[in-house]
């Protein structure tokens, strides 16, 4: 379920979105405000997970409300002038539709922001058969994931404490879509590193800070991971 909060300076644009959102399914309106400060006083304390920001607005404009809870909410633009989609997508923004706001285009918006909302509450942890049973592993303690060298079906995990963890006939291309794409890289065909676990990058080789006796573990990067790993690091 969807719980929108919306905001715009106009309330026959109110009127119009509560319409539109009424008659989408899985899409519930908790609130609507016509006043950026009031809104900035009250959303802490609603329950909802998406917000539709109008961006022209007297006094405070949208994209500053946004840069205010972009961090706790998704949100998405509305707006009659198209000059300010780059500063909009400039602040990570679910979506930027233009007025008149046509129903199906809304859809759209909601599709995009359920999708976001998903990963981000089923991918900050796994949960899967390991060699300590059935076990809930939190992907912000991993730093480290390989093959097993005792079983190639098993991958071990490594912990930010050292603990080692094997997970039982578990592919890379599943485990990958368990964890959140944007803290995870394969290194090659038998290696994932946490991003946050990097300290040197180069065209063929990564400095791990994961500790290997006296000096740093290193990974070789494979020719088939190259390109999705430059492009990770904006190379």
């Amino acid at each position: 379920m969807i719980k929108c909060v919306i905001l715009d300076d106009e309330l026959l644009a109110i009127s119009y979105l509560k319409l539109l959102c009424e008659q989408i399914d899985n899409v519930e309106v908790v609130k609507a405000f016509n006043d950026p400060k009031i809104f900035l006083n009250e959303i802490a304390n609603l329950d909802c997970n998406v917000c539709i920001l109008d961006i022209e607005m007297p006094g405070m404009n949208g994209l500053q409300v946004a840069e205010l809870i972009s961090d706790s909410k998704k949100i998405i633009f509305t707006t009659a002038y198209k000059e300010y989609a780059a500063e909009a997508f400039d602040l990570n923004v679910v979506d930027y539709v233009r007025k008149p706001i046509k129903k199906e285009r809304l859809i759209q918006a909601f599709e995009k922001a359920k999708e976001l909302i998903q990963n981000s509450h089923k991918k900050n942890f796994i949960e899967w058969n390991t060699n300590i049973g059935k076990t809930v592993i939190f992907t912000d303690q991993i730093v480290y994931i390989k093959t097993s060298e005792i079983d190639s079906r098993d991958k071990d995990i490594i912990l930010n404490d050292g603990t080692a963890i094997v997970l039982k006939n578990l592919s890379f291309r599943n485990l990958l879509e368990m964890l959140p794409a944007k803290d995870f890289a394969q290194v090659n065909k038998k290696e994932i590193i946490a991003i946050s676990s990097i300290k040197i990058f180069s065209t063929n080789e990564i400095i791990t800070t994961i500790a290997e006796g006296e000096h740093f573990l290193k990974l070789q990067i494979g020719e088939t991971y190259k390109g999705s790993l430059m492009e990770m690091f904006g190379k």
